[in-house]
């Protein structure tokens, strides 16, 4: 699979059933012999997920989906990500980690709060692989958070990208209201359209 992309996933079910769910790989494309998912408890599907034993069968049906990295050569790449939205981020960020891509990367992670930001950990350790700026946003920070609060804004992304933010290809992850809020920031900011590439978090 490259970077960014999902599949389809089946389980307790015959793949025959029309029951599938589709997630993103989260795991680096450098490493297919191990494939992760980052699912969040959303509907009834997701809820059985935690009981699911190691053994039991599970059906895949991709990979699917133009939401990559490998497909545009630029000389970065600018990631907002929403709540699990970060899920083909973190595929794109792992692999090229293991690439040892040395291109710049910028990464804005909006959250509600502090704990329900993912991957905190993991991030901080990618930081030290990659040339990563990661900036998390929170709409309801806590008394001692001295990060961004808020919502990812206007004023926001001009006073984080660089000077060359146009040449940068942006990779947007997350709820609709979110998506379509930072795609008219950008559109104000004069990043063209053909560099804007979105996949929308949510329930079907």
């Amino acid at each position: 699979f490259q970077p960014g992309q999902f599949a389809w996933l089946t389980l307790r079910a015959s793949p025959f059933a029309l029951k599938e769910h589709p997630f993103s790989f989260s795991s680096s494309a450098e490493q297919p012999q191990r494939l992760e998912f980052t699912i969040k408890d959303r509907g009834d599907f997701t809820r059985t997920i935690p009981t699911i034993a190691p053994g039991e069968v599970a059906y895949l049906d991709g990979p699917y989906g133009a939401f990559s990295v490998d497909r545009y050569a630029a000389p970065g790449f600018v990631f907002v990500a929403g709540g699990v939205g970060i899920a083909p981020i973190m595929s794109m960020l792992r692999t090229l980690a293991d690439r040892n891509d040395r291109r710049p990367l910028w990464l804005i992670d909006a959250n509600q709060r502090r704990e329900g930001i993912i991957f905190y950990d993991a991030l901080e350790a990618l930081k030290t692989r990659l040339d990563l700026r990661v900036v998390h946003v929170l709409e309801q920070p806590p008394a001692d958070w001295n990060g961004e609060q808020g919502r990812v804004t206007q004023d926001l992304l001009q006073r984080l990208l660089p000077d060359n933010r146009r040449d940068l290809e942006y990779f947007l992850c997350g709820p609709k209201p979110m998506t379509l809020s930072v795609e008219r920031a950008l559109h104000n900011l004069r990043v063209p359209a053909r560099r804007q590439h979105t996949e929308l978090f949510d329930l079907a």
